[in-house]
């Protein structure tokens, strides 16, 4: 890659290939979730990452280029340690524990190649894909933080119920999620 037009398109070749990976592997995420309200979060970013494939669709149509993706050897890892953890958890609330740190080691992924995509955008001048960009990227910090009020409020310490740190623990888990959701407040 000789310019930074080049390095977008295939960074956006890269997230495509991380999108389609995450259409691929939400539903069977969504299918193993003992918690309905993990099950919920998985099914609905299904719909959401759907469009997020259309925003991307419209942004190699606008550069002229089809829309094809580029194989992303960070999103194959992540996919393989959901898919593990979706293997070897024996218990179900320790699955979905699993399963939503996982979820969420994707959204980190995604948010920043969004953001770096969206500033390369506006460096070239690319204001509709500036625009879409930015969409998406706003829907995966929401997404995180859902994933997060989720981990912190329910699903760590279920996931906890059973451990040796016990009741000291859960009331530390309810002290941490209270304390998150006062920061974001």
């Amino acid at each position: 890659m000789d310019n930074l037009n080049k390095l977008f398109e295939e960074t956006l070749r890269d997230v495509y290939y991380a999108e389609k990976a995450i259409l691929k592997n939400l539903p069977k995420m969504a299918k193993k979730a003992s918690s309905d309200k993990l099950r919920s979060a998985f099914e609905e970013h299904i719909d959401q990452t759907e469009e997020q494939v259309g925003r991307l669709e419209q942004i190699f149509e606008s550069i002229g280029k089809s829309a094809r993706g580029k194989r992303c050897p960070a999103i194959d890892g992540l996919a393989e340690e959901a898919s593990e953890i979706m293997q070897e958890a024996e218990n179900e609330t320790v699955r979905d524990a699993g399963m939503l740190a996982a979820a969420q080691a994707v959204e980190h992924y995604e948010i920043a190649r969004y953001g770096t995509l969206a500033a390369w955008a506006d460096k070239l001048g690319m204001k509709d894909a500036v625009r879409l960009l930015e969409t998406t990227l706003e829907e995966e910090k929401e997404t995180d933080m859902k994933l997060s009020d989720l981990a912190l409020s329910e699903i760590n310490i279920e996931a906890d119920a059973g451990g040796a740190a016990g009741k000291s623990s859960r009331s530390a888990s309810r002290n941490d999620a209270a304390r998150a959701s006062e920061r974001r407040t």
